[in-house]
């Protein structure tokens, strides 16, 4: 899952959606940029809801990242 930050998010909102994978056991790799941070989730992220994280504070926008069919 690829999490991609509001123009000019907080840090105080993107702890807030870090602290939240790491308490449902996910790690995260941190991309920061000028206007937008995005968040690589690390880990099987089918348990975790697109909508929930997409509707936290600072958040644009949650993608799933599917497999490819082989």
């Amino acid at each position: 899952m690829i999490i991609i930050s509001k123009k000019k998010a907080s840090e105080e909102a993107l702890d807030q959606v870090k602290e939240y994978l790491v308490n449902h056991g996910f790690d995260f790799h941190q991309s920061t940029g000028a206007d937008r941070t995005i968040i690589g989730v690390i880990g099987d992220t089918h348990t975790l809801d697109e909508q929930v994280i997409g509707a936290m504070e600072g958040v644009h926008q949650a993608v799933r990242i599917r497999p490819e069919d082989d």
